[in-house]
């Protein structure tokens, strides 16, 4: 009997990454958010990779609204990709929303197989 989606599953589903004005375009400022709870899986082998993402960036015109972001990051959680292409591909969805004066995306992965990553990309 298939199971009927919860409504936070279909929030992921839909999720989409949404911007808001900046409220002090004329100052330069650093927004730091974490996400502790980052998963998605391994192209390779289908394990499940954990990670912490971390967002740092100065905003110019727009900020990332902060739901979003987070339904945004939980939508990983089914996809088969690697470390550099989830961090690479977050900074890019991310730089061509906002546009920040500067950015950076960390990808810190906790150890798996004995091997620890952190993906740091940058502009």
């Amino acid at each position: 009997m298939p199971t009927k989606k919860r409504y936070g599953e279909k929030a992921v589903k839909k999720a989409r990454l949404e911007a808001w004005p900046n409220p002090n375009p004329e100052r330069d400022y650093v927004i730091d958010i974490s996400y502790p709870e980052f998963t998605c899986l391994c192209p390779r082998s289908g394990y499940p990779d954990f990670a912490l993402i971390r967002l740092v960036y100065t905003p110019d015109e727009l900020v990332v609204e902060l739901k979003a972001l987070k339904l945004y990051l939980n939508s990983f959680r089914e996809s088969h990709i690697s470390h550099e292409a989830a961090a690479n591909r977050i900074f890019n969805d991310l730089n061509k929303l906002l546009k920040p004066r500067q950015m950076e995306v960390i990808a810190d992965f906790n150890v798996r197989g004995n091997v620890k990553t952190v993906i740091k990309v940058s502009l």
